[in-house]
């Protein structure tokens, strides 16, 4: 995974110009590591130290996720809706 990537990744979900920090982003880059970390784990399942990574950035992900939900409905309903994430 590139920093390109990432920085796709990142664009439609940007508040504003060069916006890397706010929970929508945050996210949508969390997201996008999760599932490239997901393939890796596919293939090298005794891979441990990934899966702990792994396990750190969901958690991560569910308590900005948490904090977009209580301080911008709006915003977390559209960001869930979009990345196709369950809840």
């Amino acid at each position: 995974m590139s920093q390109i990537d990432i920085q796709a990744a990142a664009k439609p979900f940007a508040l504003h110009e060069g916006d890397t920090g706010s929970s929508d982003v945050q996210v949508a880059v969390l997201t996008k590591r999760i599932e490239h970390l997901t393939e890796h784990l596919k293939a090298n399942a005794h891979d441990h130290a990934s899966r702990r990574g792994l396990i750190m950035m969901v958690n991560r992900r569910r308590k900005l996720l948490d904090y977009l939900r209580r301080t911008a409905e709006p915003r977390y309903l559209a960001l869930v809706k979009e990345l196709g994430l369950r809840r």
